[in-house]
């Protein structure tokens, strides 16, 4: 056993095995420790927080010592000087420019019509132009000065701030002007007093934040510790935190309606929450919770602006359907992109890293930002190509046709664009899902093809469907039957409605819906295609003029051309055949006319009024079955028979006996 155990292969497995059993018991000790090591950051962060608090009085002396070698040189006054330049030179060059160029007017032609998009315009130059005069020139004394090294960068912090909170309180003023703009019918989809008070809180907000960065990022070259920076940001924090409780507690309501106090008090609880988090630094439960009710609330105000313009009366976007889809879409994608980007950074995923590294946290940022973007992408491509074909559908209505030809084509993308709308749809869907799995990292190879084997079994299990699909292709491929056509096919019958990838939608004439599989449509016959013959058959007397009837009808049929309700709908007037057949007691004659499909029913009984009229006027007479009745020596008996069947007979004009 000894000399066994000496040997080179057992003393390499026992060394193998010694050192396995403490990977697996550091493995299983890490993973029990995970929400331990949670805790212990949040106990690290808030005990270096307070560490720095103690120590805060301490740096602020030789902050101020800093100060004092920095401005030593040149003097307070001096110093004073160029601060106060940089805070006012921004607001009077923007007055200035005010007095200087008048406010924009709206200029119009005498029969041009001032719409509040004409309004917004004017308020789009008024309020962005002179933002952008203020931030140059709030640049100025930036770039004119000789700043010290500490100086400058608290003169960069404040030319930032000071610029944000120009352009926040422009483009505030912006979304409020859009928001409440008044639809066609005159309403607004939000009041006034709702939007500026919204406004304001927001800006107050953003201009609280950005001056509290401001003063965090001075604290850097003053020497301040990052504990300490950390403390000042928490009570800084305090007053947005008492900003948004504020909001929450005096925000606005609809007339007749009530502030939910439930609501108010749980929005303050989460704020709470919310610093309390920011205070423990989990950064990650931060911003989720920022932005389960930042974001959604960003993309609802700038749907509002963009659908508040294209609503307007007689607006820009008010015409221009794709411009409005991508104008909405398009913003929404850069607000959610910017944020995903933002999250990333701030939960320290910085962008080079994810691109070059090769970790699992790394690739599945990486693809998770890539599967956003695709999203993103799918997304807007999709409601470009929904508008695109909607406003193909509701420019080819079939209403609006004024010759055969073009109602034969409106009707025809009536019925294809929807179906290759729903197409495009599973398209564009199954494309942006496979790229956002590959982004991630899942293969999609075996994927498709599991998807072909799965494809084939419902195949197989589902045939009927299948024949339906493949059936309503080639129906729509040999062009049967379009949209608001009237079609027969065995027992159904109707007007078709729409369509489905298996199945058109029949409306009787008397109300009931049927809705037909294709594959059980079998041969159609289609009732509006093309022109209709019409053909009547009228029994007149065997001692009438033929010839005198065929003009008589001929005259007819020239009405009816005359007519302008009928004319546009007749390809062949009304006109005699000639005799269709000797009958027992008349003289049958066939008339015939073309009409376009579906019209022939009004132009018929219109032309059966006009005949019975004019034969009347002519003395041609209609012929009717008669009772004969005659006896030899029985004549009072026969003409007392004659006066039962007279008295049994409904009255008439012109009774035959």
């Amino acid at each position: 056993m000894l000399e066994l155990m000496q040997t080179r292969q057992v003393k390499e497995w026992m060394a193998t095995q010694m050192k396995a059993a403490p990977t697996a018991t550091q493995t299983e000790a890490g993973e029990m420790s995970a929400l331990s090591e949670l805790v212990g950051h949040a106990r690290r962060h808030v005990e270096m927080v307070s560490d720095a608090a103690m120590e805060l009085p301490g740096e602020v002396e030789s902050a101020s010592d800093i100060v004092e070698r920095e401005v030593a040189p040149t003097g307070w006054v001096l110093i004073t000087t160029k601060v106060i330049a940089l805070f006012l030179t921004g607001a009077v060059v923007e007055l200035l420019f005010r007095l200087v160029v008048p406010k924009p007017r709206i200029r119009r032609t005498d029969d041009e019509v001032v719409t509040v998009a004409h309004h917004a315009t004017a308020n789009l130059l008024y309020r962005i132009v002179p933002a952008i005069v203020f931030s140059m020139a709030t640049l100025v004394p930036l770039l004119a000065f000789n700043w010290p090294p500490v100086t400058r960068s608290m003169a960069i912090a404040i030319a930032i701030a000071l610029v944000v909170a120009r352009f926040t309180i422009a483009f505030g003023r912006l979304l409020v002007a859009l928001a409440t703009l008044p639809r066609a019918d005159g309403e607004r989809q939000i009041s006034r007093a709702q939007a500026l008070f919204w406004f304001r809180r927001c800006a107050l907000f953003v201009i609280y934040f950005a001056f509290g960065w401001a003063a965090i990022q001075l604290m850097v070259p003053l020497g301040f510790s990052e504990g300490a920076r950390y403390f000042v940001a928490y009570i800084l924090g305090i007053g947005l935190f008492a900003i948004a409780v504020e909001a929450v507690w005096s925000r606005p309501v609809e007339e007749g309606q009530h502030r939910s106090i439930g609501v108010s008090w749980g929005l303050t609880l989460y704020f709470a929450l919310l610093w309390i988090l920011w205070v423990s630094g989990f950064n990650l439960l931060l911003w989720l919770g920022i932005y389960a009710v930042l974001l959604p609330r960003a993309l609802s105000v700038a749907t509002l602006a963009v659908r508040s313009l294209h609503q307007a009366e007689a607006g820009f976007l008010a015409g221009r359907r794709i411009a409005t889809v991508l104008l909405d879409r398009g913003v929404r994608a850069l607000i959610i992109t910017a944020a995903a980007f933002w999250f990333g950074r701030m939960i320290g995923l910085v962008a080079d890293r994810m691109a070059a590294g090769e970790t699992m946290i790394d690739r599945l940022a990486r693809g998770a930002i890539g599967g956003i973007v695709i999203l993103l992408a799918a997304d807007l491509l999709w409601h470009l190509a929904r508008a695109y074909i909607n406003g193909k559908l509701d420019d080819s209505r079939i209403e609006g046709a004024m010759t055969d030809e073009e109602r034969a084509s409106r009707a025809r993308l009536q019925t294809l664009l929807p179906i290759f709308r729903n197409i495009l749809a599973v398209v564009i869907a199954v494309i942006a899902v496979l790229m956002v799995l590959s982004g991630l990292g899942v293969q999609i190879g075996p994927l498709i093809a599991g998807a072909g084997v799965v494809g084939v079994a419902v195949g197989f299990g589902a045939q009927t469907i299948v024949k339906d699909v493949i059936s309503g292709m080639f129906y729509l491929w040999d062009d049967a039957f379009r949209v608001g056509e009237y079609i027969e096919s065995g027992s159904h019958k109707g007007v078709v409605e729409a369509f489905s990838l298996r199945s058109v939608r029949l409306r009787h004439h008397r109300g009931p819906l049927t809705t037909v599989p294709f594959g059980e449509l079998g041969a159609v016959k289609n009732l509006n295609r093309d022109w209709t013959i019409d053909k009547i058959t009228l029994n007149v007397t065997y001692d009438t003029d033929l010839v005198k009837a065929k003009k008589v009808i001929k005259q007819i049929g020239q009405q009816l051309l005359d007519n302008p309700d009928y004319c546009p709908h007749i390809i062949e007037t009304l006109k005699m055949k000639g005799v269709e057949q000797f009958g027992e007691f008349a003289i049958v004659i066939r008339l015939a006319m073309m009409t376009k499909p579906g019209e022939q029913f009004v132009i018929r009984r219109n032309a059966l009024a006009m005949i019975r009229n004019a034969f009347k006027e002519n003395g041609i007479e209609f012929a009717v079955p008669t009772v004969q009745v005659s006896s030899e020596g029985h004549e009072a008996e026969a003409h007392a028979a004659a006066a039962r069947h007279l008295s049994q007979r409904p009255s008439s004009d012109e009774p035959a006996v």
